[in-house]
């Protein structure tokens, strides 16, 4: 729908609802374009996945634990089918590690406040640092030998998420400052290598050497992605998801191009449309 959500009425909110949750994927927070907007809608469409979820899991303390308690959409919605009727199985039970957290890992199992729970296989599902975390692995060194890690200390910054200011030839691939996990990953990570191919191939037919954002670019661009995002819900504080940084402690929350693969590469285009428009080639 193209109508923000209060101009239906609740009948009809249902209705649509209904529908783009039948259709499956993640069409559901499309229902309305103001669900990852406006906290009146993103609650009404919320309460709408918690009455799926009660209404699918027989045990209600554990229907309870599932249901969404942030922003619908700041974290990616279950599009697995039978996921959550998996609770219903005698043998599958979620433990909520806030109340009962872990205490050790033991030779037969897992204790928890509460006890020892035996398990025959134990599946690390620990996450992961997100973004940055295997570039900054890398000890890399730009211009009057900066540290990457140094630079980005705050947060990443980049020009299309394409490469760094005093970081010349160092392309990123779907890393931070672009869409990257908001996206189809496969289509971006080709959008990506096409554009980064066709700029070298130009770049051997002028005859230039090395390629950089230029200042001004990094920070319009640094800007425009904090401000697109300043206007959605995933500031909100308890948006707590991986691809913001949020499961690794201490890191500075950093926000991906919101507008979607299409802006982006128009926004790319046309960069090379007007002769690399805020890199400096030399």
């Amino acid at each position: 729908m193209n109508e923000p959500m209060m101009t239906y009425s609740p009948e009809e909110q249902q209705e649509i609802m209904e529908s783009m949750w039948t259709k499956g994927g993640f069409t559901f927070v499309r229902s309305f374009p103001d669900i990852t907007l406006d906290y009146a809608a993103n609650e009404i469409a919320a309460d709408f996945v918690r009455d799926k979820i009660r209404g699918t899991v027989e045990d209600a303390d554990t229907a309870e634990l599932l249901c969404p308690e942030i922003v619908i959409g700041c974290k990616r919605m279950v599009i697995d089918s039978g996921y959550y009727e998996s609770f219903n199985e005698k043998h599958v039970h979620l433990i909520d590690l806030r109340d009962n957290p872990i205490e050790g890992i033991e030779e037969t199992g897992i204790r928890t406040s509460d006890g020892l729970r035996e398990y025959d296989a134990i599946v690390y599902a620990t996450g992961f640092d997100a973004m940055t975390g295997s570039i900054l692995k890398v000890d890399i060194k730009g211009r009057e030998n900066k540290s990457l890690r140094d630079e980005w200390v705050a947060g990443p910054r980049t020009y299309l998420g394409l490469n760094s200011v005093d970081f010349p030839n160092m392309f990123t691939i779907t890393g931070p400052g672009s869409p990257s996990v908001l996206t189809n990953m496969m289509v971006s990570i080709e959008q990506h290598v096409d554009w980064i191919s066709d700029c070298i191939a130009y770049m051997d037919e002028k005859e230039f050497a090395t390629i950089e954002a230029t200042q001004d670019a990094q920070d319009e661009w640094v800007d425009h992605v904090n401000s697109v995002a300043d206007k959605t819900l995933f500031t909100d504080p308890n948006c707590n998801s991986w691809y913001l940084g949020a499961n690794v402690e201490g890191k500075t929350r950093v926000f991906m191009p919101l507008p979607g693969y299409p802006a982006y590469k128009e926004k790319c285009e046309e960069v090379v449309a007007n002769g690399y428009e805020g890199f400096n080639l030399a």
